[in-house]
Parts: structure tokens; sequence; C-alpha cells
């Protein structure tokens, strides 16, 4: 068993006692009678790079600055490292915050920029000189040190603004939507980059972001939020293949939802009867609840299986119509309609398109899928 993997099971370990680098213990903030968070609790550990995930107003940013000190809790506590910072000013918080326009000074060179938060603390020069250059070389930014920030790239000034960030050696790193200013080439590989970077710093740090495989790519965890709540937090796969709600299900990546009643409730299986489907619902393993329960089933997009022959299963199948296909390269997006009017998604991998065998516009198709596919969501 390596290192990192002992790092990770005490890390487990300790988020079970409840106990953690950042704790944020039921904190509410509103303004006015509007209430941006709701009773919000996050357990995060060291050198944990934890995601805030969701759309706009949902309360992540608000958040991010509390724990920045930009904003104060209505009620609850921020801890970092055993300490309460609710009294504590941003300046003098072990904090430090890359923002999303990265807010460099448009009349300093590089280094100056990077430079600039230890100046303002009276560091000595030479201890000055020594860790800007220590932290331009991170960031592979040490070539660039005389330039000024209109002479450089989107990427680039986001390295330089991560330097600066990183030069002051906080306990907690707070990045906000780190790669909105990037276009999809360069975000992609600057995310790698950044996981990289932060990996050799060792630096705890949270992010705030609208982008699902933002999140999914870079954060050992991450936390779902809805209207200042959140919904549901766990590792990346986790809370993509085992969504505990249609709204997680829904917004972490795209999915099939079918309403039904349960019907045969067992240890090992559950059958669900739609009004979506001519056959029943299968799912291998058991629920809790009662029967007559309405649920949902989520079945993802990749998970789907289109034929033109009948499937021999006598349960998880319907009939339809392709109405559209987009080509997206590795893979192609069908969505088929359903004699109900309804849509299902399905994607098609590049090599069945390769060999000719994948149904075209207009034909007629069956959809299914296997027993372990499905999540049961209960409401």
């Amino acid at each position: 068993m390596n290192v990192q993997t002992l790092e990770r099971n005490a890390s487990a370990a300790s988020r079970q006692q409840g106990k953690g680098f950042v704790e944020v213990i039921d904190v509410v903030k509103k303004f006015g009678d509007a209430v941006a968070l709701n009773h919000v609790n996050l357990t995060i550990e060291k050198n944990e790079l934890f995601a805030l995930l969701g759309s706009s107003g949902c309360g992540k940013s608000t958040l991010l600055r509390i724990l920045a000190g930009f904003e104060t809790a209505t009620e609850g506590k921020i801890l970092i490292d055993g300490e309460d910072l609710a009294r504590v000013p941003p300046y003098h918080r072990p904090v430090n915050m890359m923002f999303q326009s990265y807010a460099l000074f448009p009349h300093m060179t590089v280094e100056r920029n990077v430079a600039f938060g230890l100046r303002q603390e009276g560091v000595p020069r030479n201890e000055i000189t020594e860790r800007v250059n220590e932290a331009l070389d991170l960031v592979q930014m040490r070539k660039f040190a005389q330039r000024k920030p209109h002479q450089l790239s989107g990427g680039q000034q986001q390295r330089v603004a991560l330097a600066r960030s990183l030069v002051k050696r906080p306990k907690l790193l707070l990045l906000d939507e780190p790669m909105s200013a990037l276009d999809k080439k360069i975000r992609q590989q600057t995310q790698f980059e950044l996981m990289n970077i932060l990996g050799k710093v060792g630096v705890t740090c949270v992010m705030v972001t609208h982008d699902q495989e933002e999140a999914m790519t870079m954060a050992d965890r991450l936390a779902v939020m809805s209207e200042g709540e959140v919904v549901q937090i766990g590792e990346p796969t986790a809370v993509y293949e085992f969504p505990n709600s249609r709204f997680s299900a829904e917004f972490i990546g795209s999915t099939n939802l079918f309403d039904g009643v349960v019907v045969e409730d067992e240890p090992d299986h559950v059958y669900i009867e739609s009004a979506s489907l001519p056959v029943r619902l299968y799912i291998s393993h058991g629920i809790t609840g009662p029967l007559g329960m309405d649920v949902s089933v989520s079945v993802r997009p990749e998970r789907v299986v289109l034929s033109r022959a009948k499937p021999q299963q006598p349960y998880n199948w319907v009939q339809g119509v392709v109405k559209d296909v987009a080509y997206m390269g590795s893979y192609a997006l069908y969505r088929v309609e359903l004699g109900n009017g309804r849509m299902v998604t399905a994607n098609v991998a590049g090599m069945v398109l390769s060999q000719g065998e994948a149904p075209s516009y207009g034909e007629e198709v069956f959809v299914s899928w296997n027993e372990s596919s499905g999540v049961v969501l209960t409401k």
C-alpha cells in the first residue's frame, strides 16, 4: 500500500469521526429576508481538493466568500485547523483566494504581482526573492517574470494568479471558477496542470465551479448545492454513479428518469411498474420502503443499449423511434421518442458507429439496459 493510499484512508477515517481540517458547522447566511445558505455543514480534509458545485444562485460563492472572510455568517461556525475564524478579518486569515478574473495589477510585472502580498506584510527582501522564484518555478513562469499581464495568454495569467496565491503559503486556498476565462481545449489541459501543482504544494483547496466536468476531473470530493443547501457530498464517481436525488442525477451529467411504483421489494431485487414502459423495471438489489411507494429510476445514457431486435429479457426495455442523432466524436448522442412522446437519450460508442451497426434517423429501435444500470431514487 503506497503513501497516497494511506493518506486517503486516514482522511476517510477522520471524516467518519466528524473531524476535518476545515469545518463548516451549521452555517446560515441571510441577506435581508433572503436565505443564501441554509444550515450548511461540511468537513474538508487537509490537502484535499474539494469542489462546491451548483448552478448560479445556489450559494456556493457565498460560502467561499465566508471562508475568505469577505462575508460574515449569520449563524454557525467556520473552523480552519481547529481555529474559529468568525472574528478574524480576511487579511489575518491563513487563507488566500484566486479570483475568477485573476485580478492581476496591469502596471506590475509578473514578478512584482507575485511579490505584492509579501511586500505588504514586510517580508525581508531576500526571502521575497527566494519565495517568488520558487512560486514562479512551480507554475513554470519564471522566464516570463519581467512581462506585464497584457503580454501573457489567459492560461499564463492564470498561472501567475496561482503563484501569487501560493507564495504566501496559505493553509487554505480558495479558487473561484478558476477555468472560466479559458477556452475548452486549454481548460482541459490546465485542469491536470493545476492538480499536479496543488499536489506538489500539498495545500488544502476549496474550488467553486458550475462546470460539472471540471469538478469531476479535479476534485477529490465534491458537494452538490441547490438553493442554499448541500444536496449530496461524495467522491465524483460515487455522486455520478449513485445520486441520492433527482436533482443530483439530473445536475451531474445527464440521465433518463422513469417514474413508477414499487410492486415487489426483496433483499436481492426490486420490481417497479412505470407508465412509460410496457414491461416492469427491474433492479438487482433491494431498497428500503413500502410497496406502492412512488420512486424514480435513473439510467445514464451510456448504460442504454439500442437494438433493432426485441430484447430477450422480460424487463427494462421499451420501443421507440430515433428522432435525433448528434455525432460527438468518440460517441454519438441518440434521442429516441417513445410512444407516449417522451424522449430517451442513449450514447452509442464510436466503434459501433464505425462498423455501420448503429441505427439511423427515423428507424424503429428497442431501448434497453441491464438490471444493474438503474439507480432507484426515492421521493
